[in-house]
């Protein structure tokens, strides 16, 4: 048997690379002779710098910088051995930083220092991973980094964060890093959502960032803002296209104010390992993540791996299934088994997440799949 195994991580638990290994090394106890073949993979959240380590080689790269509430952090990045930058925006900005989230606070600054620090680097690509930030900034944080100024009324510079989008009335992008027009910068990104609006970056997102109902609107109506002023200085608007409100409007910035092409994810990550060939030489084909939802089937990590597989049967491992199986099929994935059938507390998973995985996967008949 040729089995490929191609998971995200697990979050909060598991790294895609430990996922990989825990079922690979699983298999190989049960299936004296299999042959197997790891890809840990990730769709521009946590775990796209070490995805692209694992298939090219290279080093990781730390250096301080500000955190989403302006606490001097460390945070990393992946320099590839063709001096390509990978870098994640929950590094900087992630919403696990932070003890307590603030949604109305929360900057971008950091990716856009780690940005900088990757130009005078010399880098002349870099890969930016719009998941999982703590933030919804319209990315005046990131650009602002790299030399953008937004202004009230009286000409002071607004508050960072979300806060002050409201009160913008005039932006300046004469000082932005002229280095930007010279670099290849490409922006991975799993949604679709415009900057503002009922399917924008603060309806959608920024609850899970803090933001209550109140802060919600005010964030929505600021980003609205953001678009209105930034409108004429960028030539066209454009807040509706399909992830400017990623990672709380810095899809938006990363394309509009840098220059950046946005595209999915998991394509580049897919692309890069050139997995449609792997799954073509594989028996089965192996994905998973710690929660598969609604959001899941709306292109995450798993779903682009079942699309990548062509002919190759696909089955998922995850931690907790919150999607109707009908429509799991339908998105070409066989047969899902759950490491947490029981939705235990967070905490509770936590403490034995290797050893629901090894369980899991010991209860996986490959048999029935080839």
């Amino acid at each position: 048997m040729n089995i490929l195994i191609a998971p995200d991580s697990f979050k909060g638990t598991l790294s895609a690379g430990e996922v990989c290994r825990v079922v690979a090394d699983t298999l190989r106890l049960r299936y004296p002779g299999v042959a197997v073949t790891e890809i840990p993979i990730a769709d521009g959240g946590e775990g796209t710098a070490q995805a692209y380590l694992h298939i090219f080689g290279g080093e990781r790269r730390t250096v301080c910088a500000h955190s989403p509430l302006g606490r001097m952090i460390e945070a990393a990045y992946a320099l590839l051995p063709d001096g390509t930058a990978v870098i994640e925006t929950a590094a900087a900005s992630g919403i696990t930083i932070e003890p307590v989230n603030d949604a109305m606070r929360a900057s971008t600054f950091g990716t856009g220092e780690l940005i900088k620090d990757a130009l005078d680097r010399g880098c002349k690509k870099i890969l930016l991973g719009l998941g999982g930030s703590a933030t919804t900034d319209g990315g005046t944080g990131c650009a602002r980094a790299l030399g953008a100024r937004f202004f009230d009324e009286s000409g002071n510079d607004i508050p960072d964060g979300g806060v002050g989008l409201s009160a913008l009335k005039r932006a300046d992008f004469s000082a932005l890093d002229p280095r930007l027009q010279k670099i290849t910068l490409t922006v991975l990104c799993d949604v679709t959502n415009p900057l503002f609006g009922k399917n924008g970056a603060a309806h959608v997102y920024a609850r899970q960032k803090g933001a209550d109902d109140e802060q919600i609107r005010l964030l929505d109506r600021g980003l609205q803002t953001l678009a209105a002023v930034c409108a004429p200085l960028l030539g066209e608007d454009q807040a509706t296209f399909p992830g400017a409100g990623a990672a709380g409007g810095l899809g938006y910035c990363a394309r509009a104010m840098l220059g950046g092409t946005l595209r999915r994810g998991i394509d580049c990550i897919l692309d890069a390992a050139d997995f449609s060939a792997l799954a073509q030489r594989a028996d089965l084909v192996i994905t998973g993540e710690g929660k598969m939802d609604a959001q899941s089937l709306m292109g995450k990590a798993p779903f682009g791996v079942a699309l990548r597989s062509g002919s190759t049967p696909v089955i998922a491992v995850v931690g907790r299934l919150d999607a109707a199986m009908e429509d799991v099929r339908r998105a070409g994935i066989a047969a899902v088994f759950e490491t947490d059938p029981d939705h235990r507390p967070f905490e509770t998973i936590r403490l034995t997440a290797k050893e629901d995985l090894i369980r899991t996967v010991n209860k996986i008949k490959l048999e029935v799949f080839l």
